[in-house]
């Protein structure tokens, strides 16, 4: 050869389940952040777009909110799919419409290419995994009490499953 090495293929790591394990009745945590970790979440009238954005994209996919929590530069997601859903679809289609709709007003990307993502296993307790989604704000330092965090709360439950 003349001195020009090879490139070998990059290999990506499989890192999400078969499409399968997302479809139908499942139970799926998401965690999607913003480009450049920017802190977006931080007023009532972003997070009431985003809110909007995220009730129409669970009507249309046939999925249950039960967790959100809009942190200042990621959003966290508890979402059971119904019979015919399929929950990946669901935030992919979220995450892609919010993206086209912040872009057309600003000049930046909106959420980072990818999110983090866990299917609840038949052993874990949901309201426990959403008292830990809405713990989150205590956690980071934002507030002393989930009660007094304005960005979280549920489709299904409302506010009671943060103030129980």
């Amino acid at each position: 050869m003349n001195g020009v090495r090879k490139r070998r293929p990059v290999r990506r790591l499989k890192h999400r389940l078969s499409l399968e394990a997302y479809r139908g009745e499942v139970a799926a945590t998401f965690t999607a952040c913003i480009a450049g970790k920017r802190e977006l979440f931080t007023d009532s009238d972003t997070v009431a777009i985003f809110l909007g954005a995220l009730r129409r994209a669970s009507i249309e996919h046939q999925c249950q909110v039960l967790i959100y929590c809009f942190m200042p530069d990621h959003l966290h997601l508890l979402v059971v799919g119904g019979s015919g859903s399929d929950v990946l679809r669901f935030v992919k289609d979220f995450k892609q419409r919010t993206a086209y709709s912040y872009r057309r007003s600003n000049s930046a990307a909106l959420w980072q290419k990818s999110y983090y993502d866990h299917v609840l296993r038949l052993e874990e307790e949901v309201r426990q995994v959403a008292r830990y989604i809405v713990s989150n704000p205590v956690r980071g330092g934002l507030v002393e009490d989930v009660k007094d965090y304005p960005h979280s709360g549920s489709f299904v439950w409302g506010r009671a499953i943060v103030e129980a």
